[in-house]
């Protein structure tokens, strides 16, 4: 990820600052902001040590919004204070680097903001609950749990800014059980909880920038910081130097972001569904392909875009990677029964074969676990963000998302990084080179042929690989569970509306026609 020796970074004037912040936004999106870089980090293992390095860096503020901490966590595995004999330069674990940091540099504060549910998990975690004591008593720390919202969301961003002129906004969260490589070991000793218990290979996808876009992320946090009970925050103080850790290279320069939110009605705030109509506004765009990442696939609203596509006489390719299985019996029984429901529907108007999901595997055949939440379209799109594809991150949970549209007066320039990007992630995915991702697709005309064709021509031993995802047969009970989405609802109000009233087939969408088509070719063969 190193930037090449000499790369100057060109600045980013005030006109271009301040002129792209407002223009162009819309009920899908909340802001656009100038980045001067941005990169697309994949995996933790390089994020934590990216941002342990730019948190370094800080002045004034840092400021963490998240789905869950732990502050047990090592932000470069391996380091530790002490190593053959030596005192290293930093302490590794998160919630003593935090320490360090406010007493090496006074003046600099520590904000951070998480769900409040997942207080009761502190209870279990040891030493933690020690962290949390140490925090209180300095005054540079202010933590607070989040619980703004109406009863069954959650807080879901994931976003870091720094001195707001640094930012990471994605899918990972600082805790445990999320560290991996981009390798995916089978079994890695590295990857393993605070207790030392190993956990399963993980993939996720954050973006981090700098300049006016980190700017903008931190109002957004600084509003989210007032409602949830933490007063006002003022902004930083103008910093003429930037942060951009040095292990990072450029991917994106002088972009236009756009930030899109999703917040459930709560007090005196409003229902923002910014995500939900940007997902449905960048899936009707598609001319060649959707490529995606994501946790879920159980949002009504995007199953009925793509539904929409799939009819069309030559629709777009969608390609998804998912998980084996959901993280959880709770999510499993919600999204994984969705999934099916909505796949099977899918699949009976594809006629054109272009829907496909598929699980990554490791070299021994172990399932990895896709947390990432990324999605790209026609190498014009590029979105990266916490809203997973399910009906919660469309209107319930807080989400944050960013994207870099080619379409945007400032972004001509963006297409190769992004085509370069799809490579690196199918090269990942599928264990061979991103030279031989890019001449697979040229060959066999699309992502799915090439991956079809990997599979097919040779062993799977020795390279990870992509597999069409396996779906379970629902029992009647499972099936009645996927289609109400009672555990996985689109806005606060339907968790008490008649079932009748919501679920994935709804009586107006293309979904519920194409169920019915399905129930008559059922009885028809009968």
């Amino acid at each position: 990820m190193r930037e090449p020796d000499g790369d100057r970074v060109p600045q980013v004037g005030a006109d271009e600052e301040i002129g792209a912040d407002e223009e162009g936004a819309s009920a899908s999106v909340w802001r656009y902001a100038m980045a001067r870089r941005a990169y697309v980090v994949v995996d933790a293992a390089d994020y934590f040590a990216v941002i342990r390095e730019a948190m370094e860096e800080a002045r004034e503020r840092i400021f963490m919004i998240g789905w869950d901490f732990d502050s047990r966590i090592l932000l470069e595995e391996g380091r530790r204070w002490w190593q053959k004999g030596r005192h290293q330069r930093f302490p590794a674990r998160l919630g003593t680097f935090m320490l360090w940091l406010v007493r090496r540099r006074p003046g600099l504060e520590i904000r951070l903001l998480k769900w409040n549910f997942a207080l009761f998990k502190y209870l279990t975690r040891g030493t933690m609950l020690f962290d949390v004591v140490r925090w209180v008593f300095n005054k540079s720390i202010d933590f607070k749990f989040d619980s703004a919202h109406p009863m069954g969301c959650s807080h879901h961003q994931k976003i870091v800014v720094i001195d707001d002129v640094f930012a990471a906004c994605g899918g990972i969260d600082m805790t445990s059980d999320r560290w991996d490589t981009p390798e995916h070991l089978p079994t890695d000793p590295r990857r393993k909880r605070p207790n030392g218990a190993l956990y399963g290979p993980w993939h996720d996808v954050t973006m981090v920038m700098d300049g006016p876009i980190a700017t903008a992320l931190g109002e957004l946090g600084a509003e989210r910081w007032k409602v949830a009970g933490g007063g006002e925050l003022a902004p930083c103080r103008p910093r003429e130097d930037p942060i951009w850790p040095g292990m990072l290279r450029t991917e994106f320069e002088n972009v236009e972001i756009g930030i899109a939110r999703t917040r459930a009605k709560y007090g005196d705030c409003s229902q923002v569904s910014e995500i939900e109509e940007l997902f449905v506004e960048q899936i009707r765009r598609a001319k060649r392909f959707i490529y995606a990442e994501t946790q879920y696939f159980a949002s009504r609203a995007i199953a009925e875009a793509i539904c929409e596509r799939l009819l069309e006489e030559d629709p777009p390719e969608f390609l998804i990677i998912n998980p084996r299985s959901a993280d959880g019996w709770l999510e499993q029984v919600a999204m994984d029964t969705a999934r099916v429901e909505l796949v099977n529907t899918l699949d009976h108007v594809d006629r054109k074969q272009r829907f496909r999901i598929y699980n990554p595997l490791t070299t021994e055949g172990t399932p990895i676990y896709v947390h990432a939440k990324l999605m790209i379209v026609d190498d014009e799109i590029l979105r990266v963000g916490s809203a997973n594809m399910n009906n919660r991150s469309m209107g319930l949970d807080s989400e944050c998302d960013v994207f870099i549209d080619a379409a945007r007066p400032a972004n001509g320039h963006v297409v190769p990084a992004i085509t370069a990007l799809r490579m690196r992630l199918l090269s990942e995915h599928c264990g061979i080179s991103e030279a031989e991702v890019a001449e697979g697709i040229e060959r066999h005309g699309s992502m799915a042929a090439m991956i079809d064709a990997l599979n097919r021509d040779g062993p799977r031993a020795g390279r990870k690989y992509l597999e069409r995802l396996p779906l379970i047969a629902l029992s009647d009970a499972e099936r009645a569970v996927g289609e109400s989405a009672i555990l996985d609802p689109e806005r606060p109000d339907e968790m008490f509306e008649a079932i009748e009233r919501r679920g994935l087939f709804r009586r107006k969408g293309q979904l519920m026609r194409v169920r019915l088509m399905r129930k008559l070719r059922r009885n028809s063969k009968r």
